[in-house]
């Protein structure tokens, strides 16, 4: 009669969703870097092997499938730029951070769904035990811990967009080769600044808090429900974020013609562009971004 299903159920919604938004983000990051060019030698196997993290390394060597016989990396491998910003660079540390936090969090929730968690537990005819296996503070606060994982993957992702955005290193300004005429995609990294921020707000952890009921009896709960509903809300922004992102660093990705990146990242952005089509005017694009909000 007294359990954790309620934050079990959402935490699965949880796991699933930010599953899949840890792999988008690497794919997405890669054609963000290939478009901004980037160089792929903070993915290079040896530097990583100097502070083996899982997720780090899980991530430099899928930035390195990615980019593996691309032009795009050939192009610039001896330009004068000696080190790209923090979201192009350090893509490993922060993505692979995330996706620890999110390693720790699906070990929590695999053992809570095989768990009891009912009060009392009725053993069998004659041993009924009153106990705090209900309590849900071992999910609160990995819940917590994965919402501000997803925050940062957000925060690093709007980064990236604006970037791409600024009209450096031969992209035009808002991706647009008539700026002076068109705003381009400047207002699209006004949302992602806006929903990061949101996420920000949310990386309290609920857990945290406590406040006492039922005459003092229930004197410390875990707010894990809080915890729950508004990671859920973190990765519902994040979603929108990285779509965004797709979106720009698609369009970036098309002014580095002729050149050719590799069968990964080209199979990625001639799948976008099936669904969506490089934009040479101001349109509205709040469809287009939910479009690359479904794929």
């Amino acid at each position: 009669i007294n359990g954790t299903q309620f934050i079990s159920a959402h935490a699965i919604l949880v796991s699933e969703k930010f599953s899949n938004c840890l792999d988008n983000a690497d794919i997405i990051g890669a054609l963000s870097l290939e478009a901004y060019l980037g160089s792929s030698q903070p993915f290079d196997e040896e530097l990583i092997k100097l502070r083996p993290h899982p997720g780090a390394t899980l991530v430099a060597k899928k930035f390195r499938k990615f980019l593996k016989d691309s032009q795009f990396v050939e192009s610039h491998k001896d330009c004068g730029r000696v080190q790209d910003p923090y979201s192009i660079r350090c893509v490993p540390q922060v993505h692979g951070a995330s996706r620890d936090a999110f390693f720790h969090f699906n070990e929590v929730l695999l053992c809570e769904l095989n768990s009891v968690t009912d009060n009392p537990i009725i053993f069998d005819e004659e041993k009924t035990i009153s106990g705090g296996n209900f309590h849900g503070q071992p999910l609160a606060l990995p819940l917590d811990y994965v919402g501000l994982a997803a925050s940062e993957i957000g925060n690093i992702s709007d980064r990236r967009t604006y970037l791409l955005l600024e009209g450096k290193w031969g992209l035009p300004a808002y991706l647009m080769k008539e700026s002076g005429l068109n705003s381009g995609f400047m207002i699209t990294q006004y949302s992602t600044a806006a929903l990061a921020s949101e996420n920000k707000s949310m990386c309290f952890p609920a857990s945290a808090d406590s406040i006492p009921t039922s005459m003092g009896q229930e004197d410390h709960v875990s707010m894990g429900s809080i915890s729950a509903r508004k990671t859920l809300r973190i990765i519902d922004n994040l979603e929108k974020i990285l779509a965004i992102e797709l979106l720009c660093a698609a369009q970036a990705f098309d002014f580095r013609r002729p050149l050719k990146s590799s069968v990964i990242m080209e199979a990625c952005h001639a799948y976008v562009r099936q669904k969506i089509p490089h934009l040479y005017e101001d349109v509205v694009l709040s469809e287009y971004i939910s479009i690359a909000l479904d794929i």
